[in-house]
Order: structure tokens, then sequence, then C-alpha cells
């Protein structure tokens, strides 16, 4: 996988998503968010929000206590502000200190969105910072949906067929 590397660290900045599951590809967004960040706000989706997915999802306490624990861990010396979304868009669209926005591929258009709507509101338009999603070791993205269907684990590694045994043979 190849990165771009960013050459300017940002006053503040903004990412959002469910975290369900904390794995790799969080992981790396997180990290280069923080990286290139001095102050970052953590858009996570509330529960009310996120039941629009087919599958059960940890609760909003438990994924908002992974994204910090994991940051912590890391060494992020920035702000950290996690802040509850019910939408695609959450404080994107009305903080004028923000200056970049860091998003996937599957969010790419939301990003264009949230910048559009800030222009209509007079605010600057944030860069936007696409950290291409991880992939698991059969060429897929990892995903929590795929961590629990039980295909990867959470490092995207194949996740073994478990052997089944009858008895009465």
């Amino acid at each position: 996988m190849k990165i771009k590397l960013l050459m300017q660290k940002f006053r503040k900045g903004i990412l959002g998503g469910t975290f369900d599951i904390l794995h790799e590809g969080h992981k790396l967004l997180l990290r280069i968010a923080a990286r290139y960040s001095e102050d970052l706000i953590i858009g996570v989706t509330s529960n009310k929000y996120a039941t629009r997915k087919e599958h059960e999802i940890e609760p909003y306490s438990n994924r908002v206590r992974n994204v910090t624990q994991f940051l912590r861990e890391e060494g992020y010396g920035g702000k950290i502000e996690i802040v509850e979304i019910n939408d695609p868009y959450g404080p994107a669209v009305e903080d004028p200190e923000l200056e970049v926005i860091f998003v996937t591929d599957e969010n790419r258009l939301i990003a264009f969105e949230i910048n559009s709507i800030r222009m209509k509101r007079g605010l600057k338009p944030l860069f936007v910072v696409e950290i291409p999603r991880l992939k698991a070791e059969d060429g897929k993205p990892i995903s929590s949906t795929r961590i629990r269907d039980g295909e990867i684990d959470k490092e995207g590694r194949i996740e073994k067929n478990k052997i089944t045994y009858v008895s009465g043979f």
C-alpha cells in the first residue's frame, strides 16, 4: 500500500465513523489523522444512527472507549474531542476552525457534500485527505462486518474454517 505523505500538520482535523470492532483499518485512519492534526474531533455514530446497519454493533460507550484507549496507547498528545453524530456530517459542516477531514474511499463523497454545505454557510472548505482502506490477506477490505461474520480477524488474516465433528458415524 502506498500512502502519499503530507508535508504539513493541520491545526484542527476531523474524521468520523462507527468504529465498530476497532480493527487495523480504523487504526490506520486514526493514526494518520492524529499525526497530521494538532487537535482532532472524532465523530462516532450514535447507537440510534448506527442501527441503520444490517447487524448488531457494539454499544456507543464501548466504541468511544476503544478509540480513546487506542489513541492514548499511541501517545497522541493533541486534544481529542469525541462527539456523538446522528447524521453523515456532524460538526464538520459548522465548525469554522476545522481545516482538514480524513476519509476513506467509501466516505469520499460525504467529504465533498460537507465542503459544499460549508461553502454555502460561508465557511472555508476542508482539505480532504483520503486514506486507502487496508486489505485483508484475501485482497478485500478489512471491515467490521467481515470480522463479525468470521471471515477475517482484526488484522485482516483469514480465519481458518473450523472443523465441526459430528458424532454417530
